[in-house]
């Protein structure tokens, strides 16, 4: 039983959501501790109406812990989530080191949920459960009722990524940016590779010898792990001026043609969807409204007109809640 918790990179944007949902949830525990770096020791948040004070993440501080939830970085994780695992706990990892281990399991718990018992030793696991990148957990969410009508065979994607994609700082920058443009000052660039503000970048992460981007070829990669396909996912992923709900813009091909109506009814049908189709209301998800969501959004569903067998669509959702801090909880929930 999961009884002592703990959230490591408690003081960053997905962490702080952990902590919120945990809460909204009521997440079954009885001990909450919130690990973080040297510098945020001591820092104190609240949690179901008691002061929780930051600690400094050590190996001594996975003592008695039976899940920690990490979102603290790549680096932070490849260190100290084994040696939780060590200690005893299981370990919900949301940063990308883990994810293409293939003794780790890569969830969304809508999608693949059967994969979680594959953490465990005796299934030879490693003890650790990955998150997936984000623009990739909200379109196998609404990938997957479509791909049970006829299996999908490519995916076309253009994501249009908003700034908490990039953690709090990103979020500061752009309100910073606007700010200084607003005051007649000059223009703060450090989180982007360019001006955020009033633009769009092409460009997340880095380029990769394809001169795709690791964050393409996260999409590629994880989406034929989670849902266990051979399906082609090609992506351009751009940074756009939204605060915190990603979006995307997709073309499906298919074995068989799916009909706008059979589309329309397994998306309204499916699990942590939510259809928002109505074009001719204007009525279409939109980043602006969707803050603090749980559901994935979806609507602009039509025909593809350049493939008898492909379809279009558009899904919204918020990426610190289902593209991070949520999708995790959901696992803990499932353990």
């Amino acid at each position: 039983m999961i009884r002592n918790v703990a959230i490591m990179g408690a003081t960053g944007a997905v962490g702080q959501e952990l902590l919120k949902i945990l809460e909204q949830r009521n997440f079954p525990l009885q001990n909450l501790k919130l690990l973080a770096s040297e510098r945020s020791v001591g820092r104190e948040y609240d949690f179901k109406g008691e002061k929780l004070k930051v600690e400094l993440t050590c190996p001594d501080a996975f003592k008695g812990v039976d899940l920690v939830l990490s979102s603290a970085g790549a680096s932070v994780s490849k260190e100290f989530a084994p040696i939780a695992v060590e200690h005893g706990a299981v370990v919900v990892d949301n940063t990308s080191f883990f994810r293409m281990d293939e003794k780790v399991p890569l969830v969304v718990p809508e999608v693949n949920a059967c994969d979680i018992p594959l953490y465990k030793a005796e299934n030879g696991g490693k003890g650790i459960i990955a998150n997936p990148n984000c623009t990739t957990i909200m379109m196998v969410v609404a990938l997957k009722p479509l791909n049970a009508i006829s299996k999908i065979k490519r995916v076309h994607v253009a994501t249009y990524q908003s700034a908490s994609g990039a953690g709090a700082t990103g979020m500061a920058e752009l309100k910073q940016q606007y700010q200084e443009i607003v005051e007649g000052k000059p223009v703060t660039v450090k989180k982007f590779a360019h001006q955020l503000a009033y633009n769009l970048i092409p460009h997340i992460d880095v380029f990769t010898d394809n001169d795709y981007t690791k964050e393409e070829m996260k999409m590629f990669n994880e989406t034929r792990k989670i849902m266990h396909s051979d399906v082609s996912c090609s992506a351009t992923c751009v940074r756009v001026s939204a605060l915190r709900c990603h979006s995307e813009a997709l073309w499906i091909e298919t074995e068989k043609p799916i009909s706008v109506e059979e589309a329309r009814a397994a998306i309204k049908a499916g699990e942590g969807l939510t259809l928002l189709d109505d074009p001719a209301n204007n009525g279409y998800p939109m980043p602006l409204n969707l803050m603090g969501s749980d559901d994935v959004y979806v609507g602009r569903i039509r025909k593809d007109l350049a493939n008898e067998n492909g379809l279009n669509f558009w899904l919204v959702g918020d990426q610190i809640r289902k593209g991070a801090a949520l999708n995790a909880v959901q696992i803990a929930e499932k353990l």
